[in-house]
């Protein structure tokens, strides 16, 4: 490939009624509510009469197995696992998060269809199902799908009974050895029932492009298509602000599919830093009648991939500030909330990140819709496996059947979001090796084009060397790199594509406040506390520290920028300790599993948020039994040079150069020995002036709570969540950083306690009890509104400290 242009004017489909209100031509109805769940064998629960009165009263979206309790038993596995190169089987306790997922799991509900008669079609559209769903709709099976982290709807017109009530089972099937991280259980994904017009719209069929795009115009391209004859669309563009800007209609309709270009004048781009939304309303009309209408928010923005240029977005060149994210939220599990998800992205926007990669699945698309809103690229992931298993019962035994299926459901429902510029077909699948694998890249690429011209397609590719042998590597659009720095030079040389992205990247491991002596560069080191440094040094035995991909980021322009693994801590793989009990969840996140952020944080936010000042020190200052034993500390910041001072003493100043990668991105005093008191930083600009300090102070005992909330309003929606972080202090105020006291929580007011977090990955207490002891001075409770409008308030008491108190309040919604 020579060269590849990509160009999107992209677009979000509100097929949901929760969305934008269509009450005149189709109606929509998320089923949340009123669901009864029960875990295990109940053959005859997808029949009418069926008794369900003694089970569990659930929400939807459900995650069956975040409720726990962690146990070592569980996907208990004996294997190598040799994407992480390792020969010998070993038991791995902690690999999918220790949660009880598996096994079989029932859900049902009763809706009715006030308006239903014999010109309506009905969708029953799922978001997403752990795993194996089957379907059924009034005693009748209406259908299957296998992959749980797919989209996919059945037309049940059929099965419908009238406007009586309809009830609906769903069975769920999670089996062993199917995963390599927390996959989850149950319907974790919303649940929807669409009622339209026979004559309608074509489920996931509208497809918005820009072919061309200047200062002054922009050209939409509009295809959609419909059933039917005498039909005419009609199709409204609006700004962000309401005013309608264009409008156009179309009789002519070929192959059922209807194409229409309008133009916009001084259209404003898309982008990370500007992610500006259009709203498009497009109204099907049979003669003069009105029979459907979607609404629809879109954003313009072109990209290109070249040799020459690398990647560029809206005609200029930059480098993905990416981050590798699994779909569970830490201590609410799979459920998808989008007040979580909103959480994660602000965050990440603080730190400066510009892009998700969603590993090693479908994204959610609340998710999709909030990097819309917020300003995230996005590149959209398939599959983990393909034809060759990484775990014996994985998605390899679907592959032939549903890979296809899987892959258009995924293009079809994301492709008009302005945030995704890339998909990806699979994650360091085995088939690189050899030429059937070559052959199914191909094959899978074809399928992403057929469904999307305008998007190049990647694979995240970890033998780097059987891809150069093969010519896997040299048929993808974006040859795609999982670590393998070494190579990268090698690789670039030998494909023609003349950029290389690094599709995955670092592999860090580390523990939020957690410090380990001797401060040493290392990989796959282990503690008896199974534990991780948090100096940032240590590493595992496939990847690399941050600054090897800092150096190729800054020093070849071919690379094309990096995601990292991971923005979060997440639940199962928790490397280097997969073998050790009780590591229950993963080491690699930049924030753990809290959404606290680690010191890594500081170091990736120094170099990616060009905008705010950085400057961070680690460790913390409490070493009571290290008084004058060597204590090094480290600086984070984007400040070139920085005077280090304990207790007024100055310890020298230390500036960036580029004798090691280390000393070219932080700032180091390895000789530092500790003594209780004060540590300063003063941050020097570039004439040596000082610009910034910050300071940390060794704290006395535990005393008193402190409570900090994300947010200060609710929605009164019994969904919205606040993540209010609880920090123990001193009688001073100042933190106290080894704090593990047990704390106790209560919410009073119109909102309930929904979970509990303190980002240790060895913790097995329960998320869901109002109890949990603090992990490095912190945790953060979740507290979630109810329909009620009114104020919130949380109290979290501990022994022997004054308790803290916070009130939020509760709104009602817009419409």
């Amino acid at each position: 490939m020579n060269k590849t242009v990509f160009s999107l004017l992209g677009c979000f489909i509100f097929f949901c009624g929760a969305y934008f209100s269509e009450a005149q031509t189709r109606e929509v109805i998320t089923l949340k509510n009123q669901w009864k769940f029960n875990k295990g064998q109940h053959p005859e629960a997808s029949k009418i009469e069926f008794d369900d009165s003694n089970w569990q009263n659930v929400t939807v979206p459900h995650d069956w197995a975040i409720y726990g309790p962690f146990d070592k038993e569980v996907d208990k596995q004996t294997v190598a696992i040799t994407q992480n190169g390792e020969t010998t089987a070993t038991e791995k306790t902690g690999r999918t998060g220790a949660l009880p997922y598996i096994g079989e799991g029932w859900y049902r509900t009763a809706f009715s269809l006030t308006n239903f008669d014999d010109n309506k079609k009905v969708l029953l559209l799922f978001e997403g199902a752990m795993a194996e769903p089957e379907v059924f709709l009034n005693s009748k099976k209406v259908g299957e799908w296998k992959y749980g982290y797919s989209y996919f709807y059945f037309d049940v017109t059929p099965y419908i009974n009238g406007k009586d009530q309809n009830t609906l089972a769903v069975k769920l099937t999670n089996i062993g050895k199917s995963s390599r991280w927390y996959p989850g259980a149950g319907l974790y994904r919303n649940v929807r029932v669409i009622v339209k017009d026979k004559v309608s719209f074509e489920q996931w069929s509208t497809f918005i492009t820009t072919p061309s795009i200047s200062i002054d115009e922009a050209k939409v391209n509009i295809k959609t298509k419909a059933f039917g004859t005498d039909l005419k669309l009609v199709t409204e563009i609006y700004d962000k602000d309401g005013h309608k800007i264009n409008a156009k209609e179309t009789e002519t309709i070929i192959n059922n599919e209807f194409e229409q270009n309008l133009k916009i004048n001084q259209p404003q781009l898309w982008s990370p830093e500007t992610p500006y939304l259009y709203t498009a309303v497009l109204k099907l009309f049979k003669g003069n009648v009105l029979k459907d209408e979607i609404t629809q928010r879109f954003g313009i923005r072109t990209i290109d991939y070249s040799p020459e240029t690398g990647f560029s977005l809206n005609g200029k060149t930059r480098k993905f500030k990416g981050v590798c994210l699994h779909h569970d939220l830490g201590p609410i599990g799979t459920a998808v909330n989008k007040s979580a998800l909103r959480r994660q992205l602000s965050i990440l926007k603080d730190m400066g990140c510009d892009a998700i990669r969603s590993a090693h699945n479908m994204p959610s698309l609340e998710q999709l819709e909030l990097c819309d809103e917020m300003g995230f690229m996005f590149l959209a992931e398939s599959f983990d496996e393909w034809k060759k298993p990484k775990v014996e019962n994985g998605y390899n035994r679907f592959f032939d059947a549903y890979a296809e299926k899987d892959v258009v459901n995924l293009v079809r429902a994301t492709r008009n979001h302005p945030s995704i510029i890339m998909w990806s077909s699979g994650n360091e699948v085995p088939d690189q090796w050899g030429s059937e694998g070559v052959k199914r890249a191909k094959w899978l690429q074809d399928i992403f084009h057929r469904e999307d011209p305008t998007r190049p397609v990647t694979v995240g590719m970890d033998q780097v060397k059987a891809v150069m042998a093969s010519g896997f590597g040299a048929i993808m659009d974006v040859p795609g790199l999982n670590y393998r720095v070494h190579l990268y030079e090698e690789a670039y040389e030998r494909f023609p594509q003349g950029f290389l992205l690094g599709s995955e990247t670092a592999s860090t491991v580390s523990s939020r406040g957690i410090y380990k002596f001797p401060v040493e560069i290392a990989s796959m080191k282990t503690y008896p506390d199974l534990q991780s440094s948090s100096y940032d040094l240590e590493y595992c035995s496939w990847s690399n520290l941050p600054d090897d991909d800092f150096e190729l980021q800054d020093d070849k322009p071919w690379v094309i920028g990096e995601f990292v693994w991971t923005g979060f801590d997440y639940l199962g793989e928790p490397t280097p300790y997969d073998d050790a009990w009780p590591s229950r969840s993963s080491y690699f996140g930049i924030n753990d599993l809290a959404g606290l952020p680690k010191d890594r944080f500081y170091l990736y936010r120094s170099r990616w948020n060009t905008e705010e000042e950085t400057l961070h020190i680690l460790p913390h200052w409490n070493w009571e039994g290290r008084e004058g034993e060597v204590t090094p500390v480290f600086v984070y910041t984007n400040y070139n040079s920085a005077e280090l001072f304990l207790n007024g003493k100055s310890l020298g100043v230390q500036t960036k150069n580029f004798k090691t990668n280390q000393n070219r991105y932080r700032l180091m005093w390895m000789d530092v020995k500790y003594g209780p008191g004060t540590l300063k930083v003063v941050a020097l600009d570039d004439d040596g002036n000082p610009a910034a300090e910050k300071e940390i102070k060794t704290s006395g005992k535990p005393n008193k709570l402190v409570l900090d909330s994300n947010v200060k309003r609710l929605k009164a929606n019994g969904e919205d969540l606040a993540f209010i972080t609880v920090s123990a202090v001193d009688k001073n105020g100042i933190p106290c950083p080894t704090a593990t006291n047990q704390l106790n929580f209560e919410v009073s007011g119109n909102g309930r306690f929904r979970a509990a977090c303190n980002g240790d990955p060895t913790s097995l207490q329960p998320f869901h009890l109002p109890t949990m002891k603090l992990f490095s001075g912190k945790l953060v409770v979740l507290v979630q509104s109810t329909e009620n409008v009114g104020n919130i308030t949380l109290t979290v008491t501990g022994k022997h400290l004054e308790k803290g108190q916070l009130t939020i309040n509760s709104e009602k919604q817009n419409p």
